[in-house]
């Protein structure tokens, strides 16, 4: 299937190279060359690009294309392609699992986010967007220096409806922000798409369908990232040319840069909640990878206090949120308690992976973070319950 999906996008491209009417390159912004991950394919014939993102990572089309591109760019390479998409998953969580999804597979040479899709639909605050975005980047380029970076926004109905009426969405705006920062290039299918639509070259609803592209949609995609790498690649590169990355001082000091996340494992068992080693809803609801058949603290009302101890200027909790979610009450450090809904917009027929910072802006110092359950639930919800996946946290260096 893999491989014929691969195959359709591959004719998408061939086909659509000779209808366009527009140029992708009206939608690339190169700033930093990548001249560390070609020079690292090209005379060391090894390579280790990674994919991170939400479900238009994570399902198949430009994602393959790209990989078949670099393979055929690159016959004597040695490739490693590391395929860190999860639906449903944005800029913050996906700082947060930079570390397990990403750095612990080794050094990544080129990494491709997004984020745009999922930052918008999560309704993440800008201040959260930014902390995420910036987090990601400055953790893949501490952990190799030399790792080239590409941000890619990608469309939905809302960035469509904000570019017709002449704004830039704020998640992109957020987004575009970091990356100038960063001087990390990024390329804006999100108004790709939309302008190739008002021209006439295909639509939403017959060609491109959805958020989640068709096989042609995800051609269009594939066409533009390639056009994208050959004009990077096409460059005159040598060893010398370049200069180590230097950081730049945090638009943000708080962003989530060194993000880790932590297994629940309470030393005691404590009345309300029970370590479920091999957790399933059993009530034929949908799941998500790694959130279901693992283990997962559930608390149900009434329950008493859990703890979590940590080092660092954030801490959230990643859970399944679904039809039974409850509503917890969390304190850090003994200040007043305040509340978290667990239940989301989608939670009705699907225990979604969410994540939910509880508190950032910490000083960088030993915390500790209590919860409890809540009497009271959400209106739409049936239920009390926590089903926590991880503790998260981000510490400072």
């Amino acid at each position: 299937m893999k491989k014929l999906v691969a195959y359709f996008v591959f004719l998408i491209i061939t086909h659509f190279s000779f209808a366009q009417s527009l140029s992708s390159v009206n939608y690339h912004t190169h700033r930093e060359a990548l001249r560390n991950s070609f020079l690292k394919f090209q005379n060391e014939k090894k390579g280790r690009v990674a994919f991170l993102g939400g479900s238009i990572t994570y399902n198949q089309g430009w994602r393959d294309s790209v990989c078949n591109y670099l393979q055929q760019k690159f016959p004597e390479t040695e490739f490693d392609f590391i395929a860190a998409g999860i639906p449903s998953m944005g800029s913050t969580p996906g700082a947060f699992r930079f570390r397990r999804d990403i750095a612990n597979n080794g050094l990544v040479d080129l990494l491709f986010e997004e984020a745009a899709v999922n930052d918008n639909l999560n309704e993440r605050t800008p201040e959260e967007i930014i902390r995420g975005m910036e987090g990601i980047v400055r953790h893949a380029k501490r952990t190799n220096p030399k790792c080239d970076v590409v941000i890619l926004h990608f469309v939905d109905p809302d960035k469509m409806m904000d570019y017709r009426s002449g704004k830039v969405p704020e998640a992109i705006q957020l987004h575009e922000k970091v990356a100038t920062h960063y001087n990390v290039s990024t390329i804006n299918l999100a108004k790709e798409v939309t302008e190739r639509i008002d021209a006439g070259e295909f639509d939403w609803e017959n060609d491109f369908k959805d958020l989640h592209p068709s096989p042609f949609g995800q051609g269009i995609y594939a066409r533009s990232i390639i056009r994208f790498l050959e004009d990077e690649f096409s460059q005159n590169f040598t060893e010398d040319d370049g200069a180590e990355f230097q950081f730049p001082e945090p638009l943000d000091p708080f962003c989530f840069d060194n993000g880790k996340l932590v297994p629940p494992n309470p030393p005691k068992p404590a009345k309300g909640w029970i370590m479920d080693e091999n957790w399933n809803p059993g009530n034929g609801n949908a799941t998500r990878w790694n959130y279901v058949d693992v283990p997962m603290l559930v608390g149900e009302f009434p329950s008493k206090i859990i703890k979590f101890e940590f080092r660092g200027n954030a801490v959230g909790i990643a859970v399944a949120a679904g039809p039974d979610a409850g509503i917890i009450e969390y304190s850090v450090d003994n200040q007043p308690w305040k509340k978290q809904d667990l239940y989301t917009k989608w939670s009705k027929n699907l225990y979604l992976p969410w994540y939910y910072t509880l508190e950032s802006g910490l000083k960088n110092r030993k915390h500790m973070l209590q919860i409890r359950m809540a009497p009271e639930r959400n209106p739409e919800s049936s239920g009390n319950k926590c089903v926590l996946r991880y503790f998260y946290f981000n510490e400072k260096y």
